[in-house]
C-alpha cells in the first residue's frame, strides 16, 4: 500500500509474515509547554501505525527550531515529551534530524510491524457495521480559542490530556475482533475522514450528533465563532457530500469539520460486537469512546448528520 490510495501509512511486505507500517507527521505547537507539545506531537505521528493495525517499532525525531527565537533548553523539553511517549508506546528512538527553521515544527518518523493478512484498512467499511469514536472532537476550536486568549484554562487539561494520550489500547483492543476497517481523525475532521472510510463504495454513514464525544469547551466557543481556517477548508472540500439536519446546531455542525491534532480512531466493526468492543475499550481506561453512527447500503451515498 502506497501513496496511490489514501491509507494512513505505507505498508510494505517483507515476508508472508511480516510487513512494514510507515508513515512520518510533523506538527506546529498546540500549547506553550514544550515538554507537553512533545508529547502531542509524538503521539499524533504513532496514531496512524495504530490505525492500520500495526505496532510502531522505531521511530526517527523531526524537528525544525527558530534557534533566533528560543534557547536550545526549548528543544530539549520538546525532545524529552516525545521520549516519554515513545517509551509508553514501547518504540526505540534511532535518531534524527534538525534544520533551522523560522517556525517551530517537530514529529516524528515511524515504522511498526502488521502481519500482511491483518492490515486494517481505513475504506473497507461493510453494511450494518457501527462506528466506534475513541476520543472526544474540538481540537482545532480549543487551540484557536487558547491562541485568542479567549478560552477559560479550566478547559486546558482535558484538551491536553486527550491530544497526548496514545490510540496505543485501543488499537490493540480492536484487534481482537472482526474490525472492517480503521482510521484516525485528525487535519481532514471527523466528516473529512468519514468520506475516506467511505471511499468509492455507495455507503451512507450516519452520525448520531447527540453522541458525539466533545472537549470542554469546545461547543462554547464554536458558538462565538472561534474556529480555525481549516474548518472552512475541510467544509468547501466535502461539500453536498455531507448532509446535515436542521436539528443539529451551527456550532455542533462546526465540530463536524474541524481538524484534529492527534485525534481519536474510528472503528468500523459489525454490530452484533459493537458494544462489546466499546465496553472492553471504556474498561481500558479510556472514558471518551462513544458509539457516533452506522453504515448503511440504502441512502444516497455521503454521510448524513442527525
Amino acid at each position: 500500500m502506497g501513496s496511490d490510495g489514501k491509507d494512513d501509512a505505507g505498508v510494505y511486505r517483507v515476508n508472508e509474515e511480516l510487513a512494514l507500517v510507515q508513515t512520518l507527521d510533523f506538527i506546529t505547537p498546540v500549547c506553550d509547554d514544550p515538554f507537553t507539545f512533545g508529547r502531542i506531537a509524538a503521539s499524533n505521528s504513532l496514531s496512524d501505525v495504530y490505525a492500520m493495525g500495526g505496532r510502531p517499532v522505531t521511530a526517527m525525531n523531526i524537528i525544525s527550531f527558530p534557534t533566533q527565537k528560543f534557547s536550545l533548553s526549548i528543544m530539549q523539553k520538546i525532545l524529552e515529551g516525545g521520549i516519554s511517549v515513545m517509551r509508553e508506546a514501547g518504540v526505540q528512538l534511532l535518531g534524527g534530524h534538525s534544520v533551522e527553521d523560522n517556525e517551530l515544527k517537530y514529529g516524528l518518523s515511524v515504522t511498526g510491524y502488521v502481519h500482511p493478512e491483518k492490515v486494517i484498512r481505513n475504506n473497507t467499511i461493510k453494511d450494518k457495521d457501527i462506528l466506534i469514536l475513541t476520543k472526544p472532537l474540538g481540537t482545532g476550536i480549543i487551540s484557536t480559542a487558547l491562541k485568542a486568549d479567549f478560552a477559560d484554562k479550566s478547559i486546558l487539561d482535558e484538551f491536553l490530556e486527550s491530544m497526548s494520550t496514545l490510540n496505543k489500547s485501543a488499537a490493540e483492543i480492536m484487534l481482537k475482533y472482526n474490525v472492517s476497517a480503521c482510521t484516525d481523525v485528525t487535519g481532514f475532521g471527523l466528516a473529512g475522514h468519514l468520506i475516506e472510510m467511505i471511499g468509492d463504495s455507495d455507503y451512507t454513514i450516519t452520525v448520531n450528533s447527540a453522541n458525539l464525544p466533545l472537549l470542554d469547551g469546545a461547543l462554547e466557543n464554536a458558538a462565538i465563532g472561534l474556529i480555525p481556517g481549516g474548518l472552512y477548508r475541510n467544509r468547501d472540500y466535502i461539500g453536498n457530500r455531507c448532509s446535515i439536519d436542521e436539528s443539529v446546531s451551527r456550532e455542533m455542525a462546526d465540530i463536524i469539520f474541524d481538524p484534529q491534532t492527534s485525534g481519536g480512531l474510528i472503528i468500523s466493526v459489525p454490530e452484533n460486537e459493537g458494544d462489546m468492543l466499546l465496553k472492553e475499550i471504556i474498561d481500558s481506561g479510556n472514558r471518551w469512546a462513544r458509539i457516533i453512527g452506522r453504515v448503511d447500503a440504502a441512502g444516497k451515498p455521503g454521510i448524513a448528520v442527525r
